[in-house]
């Protein structure tokens, strides 16, 4: 059986490894955000291309039905 030690290095051990998860997670949630900005971006300036060159946009075209 387990004293004391072994399970206070255990959850030692686990705390730090969820604050790493949740830096991760953060730092991913940034990247993934500023991502979805830029396809944002792309997705509107192709938009506008079509329409600039004689092409119609419908709703469907200006953003994936994912989203």
């Amino acid at each position: 059986m387990a004293d004391i030690t072994d399970l206070e290095e255990q959850i030692a051990h686990l705390m730090r490894v969820v604050e790493d998860l949740s830096e991760v997670a953060a730092r991913q949630d940034g990247e993934i955000a500023a991502l979805t900005r830029r396809v944002e971006m792309l997705m509107m300036r192709e938009a506008e291309r079509e329409v600039d060159g004689g092409g119609t946009v419908t709703m469907a075209d200006a953003r994936p039905p994912h989203w």
